[in-house]
């Protein structure tokens, strides 16, 4: 990445996938390198976490979809690869299931309100 363009002047964004319980201190990482503006969902989704069993009412059951926070950013103006490190270093506990993070390309962004387009608009 350029020290005077960061993203080599396109438009990136960062996808997130990390535990409830972090989404704080991610926001908090995300505002000290400059990103605050993120979308969050809450989804439920499988990967290498190990699946669950527990029992309720005599019945065993298995939870193999587990609760996770979804973050979305969009970003031009601060290198992909600070967010990404905020979300890292915020998010990791060094257990099973702390999450994985996607970096992609966008192509355009226009602003609604403004009409700015490209970079500008983000």
């Amino acid at each position: 990445m350029s020290d005077t363009q960061p993203n080599d002047g396109g438009i990136k964004m960062v996808i997130a996938f990390i535990r409830p319980g972090k989404l704080s201190d991610v926001k908090k990482g995300l505002a000290e390198v400059g990103a605050p503006s993120l979308t969050v969902t809450n989804v439920r989704g499988r990967g290498s976490q190990p699946v669950k069993k527990g029992q309720w009412r005599g019945e065993e059951y298995v939870v193999d979809l587990h609760e996770k926070v979804k973050l979305e950013t969009v970003v031009a103006d601060v290198p992909a690869g600070d967010v990404v490190d905020a979300i890292k270093d915020a998010a990791h506990t060094g257990e099973p299931g702390d999450g994985k993070v996607f970096v992609v390309d966008v192509e355009d962004a226009v602003q609604i309100r403004t009409g700015k387009t490209g970079p500008d608009a983000v």
